[in-house]
């Protein structure tokens, strides 16, 4: 019998994003960087991933198919998995819209646009979910 292993288990990041461009993108910056990543391209299929894993933090598209946006994943982590809240990063290509900016006003979430540079998303997504390790 072997001992267990004392090494952290590694939580993945929930990466949220209905573009394949962006997902791959974003995907490959987290993974160069020493994060692992779970895709999914619709905040419902983020709430299924959000209700059965555990995870580091999530990225989330704002605007999303299938009836669950930005938001909608904000609320639902912030009733399911409050201490994740502090952890949720979005990406929008739509900061102009009055939807938007009330959604950030209220929920307080870190908001990179697209498009971004790799350095300036990397350093809100450290400071929101932290380094891998």
């Amino acid at each position: 019998m072997s001992a267990p292993s004392l090494q952290p288990k590694v939580l993945p990041v929930l990466l949220i994003e209905d573009e394949p461009a962006v997902m791959s993108y974003v995907r490959a910056v987290l993974e160069r960087n020493g994060y692992a990543v779970v895709c999914c391209d619709s905040g419902a299929d983020g709430l299924r991933h959000l209700a059965e894993s555990e995870f580091m933090g999530v990225v989330s598209d704002m605007r999303t198919p299938g009836g669950v946006d930005g938001a909608g994943v904000f609320a639902w982590i912030s009733t399911n998995r409050p201490a994740l809240a502090s952890r949720l990063v979005f990406i929008t290509g739509d900061v102009a819209s009055e939807e938007t900016v009330a959604t950030l006003r209220r929920t307080g979430v870190p908001c990179v646009e697209k498009p971004f540079r790799v350095q300036q998303f990397l350093s809100v997504i450290e400071k929101a979910v932290g380094k891998p390790l």
